[in-house]
């Protein structure tokens, strides 16, 4: 058995509300192993022997029916949540965030080019290291900067969601 994380978009923001124990009955009852959470914020650690690609489809639908709306989510295995956490390119900063963005294939392209167009916050970085988009901003801004407001486009929505580095740490010490 592999160990996972589901890293759900959109949960317990704007009007999307869902117990995380209701979420990991979902998962259990779709055949997953072992499920527990990280946060309110949709992170599910599981056990599966099923391919990503199978996994992907048999939980979108499961959230989907269950909680009656458009469930994306991406899927990262325990190496996988290692290397991305250590690949990290930005050192911690007091008064900084450092964001991870998961998603669709070549997102982080599309998120790169639309930080480049970004009017910046002074200190604030964007770096693409093996397919992961990171960025760093300061705190209090990662909603109020130019790049902050772009990923809120209805044309990301199912492409990509982001953690704080502090959540990865977090999912990492409960694997």
């Amino acid at each position: 058995m592999k160990n996972f994380c589901a890293f759900l978009r959109g949960v317990n923001v704007k009007g999307t509300n869902m117990k995380m124990a209701e979420v990991c009955k979902v998962f259990s009852d779709a055949g997953m192993q072992n499920v527990s959470s990280v946060l309110a914020s949709g992170n599910i650690l599981f056990q599966s022997d099923t391919s990503v690609i199978n996994l992907k489809g048999v939980l979108e639908k499961a959230m989907s029916e269950h909680f009656n709306y458009d469930a994306f989510l991406f899927l990262k295995n325990e190496n996988e949540i290692n290397d991305i956490l250590a690949k990290n390119p930005f050192p911690a900063i007091e008064d900084f965030h450092n964001y991870i963005f998961l998603g669709s294939e070549k997102v982080e392209e599309t998120l790169l080019e639309e930080f480049e167009k970004a009017t910046k916050e002074e200190g604030e970085k964007g770096k693409i290291i093996n397919n992961i988009f990171y960025w760093q901003v300061p705190k209090g801004q990662t909603l109020n900067s130019t790049f902050g407001k772009v990923l809120g486009k209805k044309s990301l929505k199912d492409k990509m969601t982001s953690r704080n580095i502090n959540t990865f740490e977090k999912i990492i010490k409960k694997f």
